[in-house]
């Protein structure tokens, strides 16, 4: 690897694709929207069981549009955008729920459904999170070069280059100086 510059130059990154970005800031600018309009509804006609519904719905479809649009974001696999959308989905069904039970179903009726709303809301959610920490967890930008790296070394005015694949570079330890890093390597060949 020449340089971290051209390590993290955009034209060699595949991972930050225009339109994923534009897609992610959308999801996690709505969500954020939804929240800030739940919080603008409860503070100026919080008495009002309409304002109370749609702040219900605004915040409850605002919360996964943000982690949905994290992992739009970050590099991740299909299973792991898989999850999400499924963690999204059943808390949809939540909000749904909420739609439907929302004041008459509510906590003070006899048939309340508040508790299966929440829960159903409640799994989601925490599914969604699960695999937008995965998704985090697994994004690895430090030390995955693209293809070759190339590790130079002076000696006594003479310079000896290395160069190896990015699966052999990662095999090695995690680096040290350079002279035990070609060791290594020279070893392993």
């Amino acid at each position: 690897m020449p340089s971290l510059g051209e390590a993290y130059d955009r034209r060699g990154d595949t991972v930050r694709q225009p339109r994923r970005v534009l897609a992610g800031l959308v999801l996690v600018g709505s969500g954020v929207v939804g929240l800030l309009v739940a919080l603008g509804l409860i503070a100026v006609a919080g008495a009002s069981i309409t304002a109370r519904s749609y702040a219900g719905l605004a915040a409850g479809v605002g919360i996964p549009l943000m982690l949905l649009g994290v992992v739009v974001v970050l590099p991740s696999s299909r299973e792991i955008r898989v999850g999400v959308l499924f963690g999204t989905a059943i808390s949809g069904v939540g909000v749904w729920l909420f739609s439907r039970a929302y004041p008459d179903q509510w906590v003070s009726a006899v048939d309340s459904i508040a508790f299966e709303t929440l829960f159903i809301y409640g799994v989601g959610c925490a599914i969604a999170l699960w695999f937008v920490f995965a998704a985090i967890a697994t994004f690895r930008r430090r030390n995955n070069p693209y293809g070759t790296v190339r590790l130079e070394v002076v000696r006594q005015g003479e310079t000896q280059t290395v160069e190896v694949s990015s699966e052999q570079y990662r095999q090695l330890a995690d680096g040290g100086n350079a002279e035990s890093v070609i060791r290594e390597i020279e070893r392993s060949d």
